[in-house]
């Protein structure tokens, strides 16, 4: 700041001083500046969180984890209009491990969702069932479907006993361990 005042306060302690105070005020005032614009995004947004609940008539849970807040979020922001297998998979899709697969079950009347992206069940389940009842029409029924390790996806990774067993794994670390990330 003192390289836009004349020179000759350059050579003033107490200019010096208070342009110094100045700046530093400045610095502090975009940094809230910054914070405030950040709680505008659903992604970036910490303390504003509680807001965007409130915006979509969701109720404020402060000891759930940040990340699960914000896909209860984006999924209600995501779930209006008219409902479809594409809205239906941008909802779960807003989710921690959203990655499915949807089918139509006409004869039963159901919505068959399987978890691709990560084996086992997801961590916020209950938020995901939450958010679909709300658009899901009422006639139809949500089924899920996970998915785990299977004997052929075992077997193809040609371990033996021993080699499995070198893994260190216990049986719930291996029922979602997908045998192409770790190869010995």
């Amino acid at each position: 700041m003192l390289d836009y005042l004349p020179r000759y306060y350059g050579d003033s302690r107490t200019v010096r001083n208070l342009t110094a105070q100045e700046a530093e005020e400045i610095i502090q005032l975009q940094d809230r500046i910054q914070d405030v614009l950040r709680q505008f995004f659903v992604d970036t947004a910490v303390w504003g969180l509680s807001y965007w609940e409130n915006v979509c008539g969701i109720p404020v849970d402060e000891n759930k984890p940040k990340e699960q807040r914000r896909s209860v979020i984006k999924s209600k922001l995501r779930g209006a209009g008219t409902v479809t297998l594409a809205v239906i998979k941008n909802v779960v899709d807003s989710f921690e491990n959203g990655e499915i697969q949807l089918q139509e079950n006409f004869a039963k009347y159901e919505v068959v969702i399987t978890f691709i992206g990560k084996r086992g069940v997801p961590p916020n389940l209950n938020d995901v069932r939450t958010a679909l009842r709300e658009i899901v029409p009422a006639h139809l029924s949500i089924r899920f479907e996970y998915t785990y390790l299977r004997w052929e996806e075992l077997d193809k990774a040609n371990l033996n006993w021993d080699e499995l067993e070198a893994l260190s794994m216990t049986w719930d670390q291996l029922e979602v361990w997908k045998p192409e990330e770790k190869k010995l």
